[in-house]
C-alpha cells in the first residue's frame, strides 16, 4: 500500500509540473498522462465473455479495483461514479466503468453481474485468475491482500481506492482519488468525454 501512495504522490506532483509547463487548462483531478501505461488486459466480463482493452476503444474507460463483499469504500466509490454519470447525462453512454475484482474466488461471474448491474448499464464486472489479476495489478502498481479466513470462512480484503481513467484511445489520462470532490470528478469526466479523436 505504501508503494501505491508513493505513486499517487509522484503522479500529483508530476501532473502539476506538466500542467504548469504546458500552459494548458489544468485538470481538477490528477493528470497521469504519460505517467501510467495504456489500458491493456485480458479478463472475463460479468456475462462470461473474454474481453480485452480493445473492446472498450471509443469509450472513456474508468478502471476500479474492488470486491463485492466490501462494505464501505467500494460501494461508496461506485455509487459516486454512478451519480456522476447520471449528472453528465448526454455523455454517459460514452463511458464504461470497469470494475475489476481482487477477490475472484468469491466474486463469481454471476455475483459480479448482479453487483455491477445495481449501479447502472455503464458498469462492467471483470474477473480473472490469480495470474491475470497479478499481472494487471503490477501493470498499474496497485496492491491488494487477502486476510486470514475466520471460522466461517470470511476474510477481509485490502486494496487501493483510486480510479484510473483512460481516454477513447486507451491512453491513461486521469486518476480520481478520495480527496477529489464530486464536482471536480464530474467536470473532468465531462471534459474528457467531450474529446473525440484527441490524443492524450
Amino acid at each position: 500500500m505504501l508503494q501505491f501512495f508513493r505513486l499517487i504522490g509522484a503522479v500529483i506532483f508530476a501532473g502539476g509540473v506538466l500542467s504548469a509547463c504546458s500552459g494548458e487548462h489544468a485538470w481538477r483531478t490528477h493528470d497521469i498522462s504519460r505517467l501510467v501505461p495504456d489500458l491493456e488486459f485480458k479478463l472475463s466480463d460479468d456475462r462470461g465473455r473474454t474481453v480485452g482493452a480493445q473492446d472498450y476503444r471509443g469509450k472513456v474507460a474508468l478502471m476500479f479495483f474492488a470486491y463485492t463483499h466490501c462494505a464501505d469504500v467500494c460501494p461508496m466509490t461506485l455509487a459516486q461514479l454512478a451519480q456522476t454519470l447520471r449528472e453528465i447525462d448526454s455523455g454517459r453512454d460514452d463511458a464504461r466503468v470497469l470494475v475489476v475484482t481482487v477477490d475472484p474466488r468469491r466474486d463469481t461471474t454471476a455475483v459480479m453481474h448482479s453487483y455491477v448491474q445495481g449501479f447502472g448499464p455503464q458498469f462492467v464486472g471483470l474477473r480473472g485468475n490469480a495470474g491475470a489479476l497479478d499481472a494487471l495489478t503490477r501493470r498499474y502498481r496497485v496492491t491488494y491482500s487477502l486476510g486470514k479466513p475466520d471460522a466461517d470462512g470470511n476474510y477481509e480484503v485490502t486494496h487501493s481506492n483510486a480510479v484510473f481513467v483512460f481516454d477513447r484511445e486507451g491512453h491513461a489520462r486521469l486518476l480520481f482519488s478520495s480527496s477529489d470532490t464530486p464536482a471536480a470528478i464530474a467536470e473532468d469526466l465531462r471534459r474528457l468525454i467531450s474529446e473525440t479523436d484527441k490524443d492524450g
